[in-house]
């Protein structure tokens, strides 16, 4: 396997955007996101998210294959219920970069991939002016009757690589869940990073 890391831009992004949005879509149907999404309303997302002025997408291939997809971009051009959290607590969001997912394949984990997606976005926030990136992880309750058993949380990746938990700071977006009919506001933590 010849596997890469790299960001995609222009003409090579757009080509991607169904690819990165079918990804999204498999990977996050699992625990602990349980996401049942839609293809349309994901690439729609997608676009959204590169079209912001100094946005990164990611991706990881195994040769032409796209097997993983991280997004980032400044946490200015994000929605309200992303920015309002950190405006509430008087933190300057104009020097903050906002982490979206980091989506990869479950065969695909393991190797190193996560790293480069943090790199390459680190390397885009500093270079855009930020000094603290942030990302949001969604909050389950440990009996949920979906939990994987052998689910093992990211905690201690995102902990060596210099986040943390932020206490109180949290936001809720909306999703529908496997099984459910309707969408359902859930917790997501906010984690971040100063340099």
């Amino acid at each position: 396997m010849s596997l890469c890391v790299r960001p995609l831009t222009g003409g090579e992004l757009v080509a991607a955007l169904d690819r990165l949005a079918d990804l999204r879509i498999r990977v996050f149907a699992a625990w602990p996101y349980l996401y049942d999404g839609d293809a349309a309303y994901e690439a729609d997302y997608l676009r959204e998210f590169a079209a912001a002025p100094d946005a990164v997408l990611v991706a990881a291939f195994d040769g032409a294959d796209i097997v993983g997809a991280a997004t980032a971009a400044p946490m200015i051009h994000q929605k309200a219920e992303f920015r309002d959290p950190f405006a509430a607590r008087g933190l300057d969001v104009a020097k903050l970069f906002y982490f979206g997912e980091s989506v990869l394949l479950p065969a695909y984990r393991g190797r190193g991939i996560g790293h480069g997606f943090f790199d390459h976005r680190e390397a885009q926030a500093r270079q855009s002016g930020a000094n603290a990136a942030c990302f949001a992880a969604v909050i389950r309750p440990g009996d949920h009757p979906a939990r994987a058993a052998d689910y093992v949380p990211l905690d201690a990746f995102w902990t060596k690589r210099g986040y943390a938990p932020v206490p109180g700071l949290v936001t809720k977006l909306g999703w529908k869940d496997h099984g459910d009919a309707d969408e359902s506001l859930k917790p997501m933590q906010y984690w971040l990073k100063q340099w």
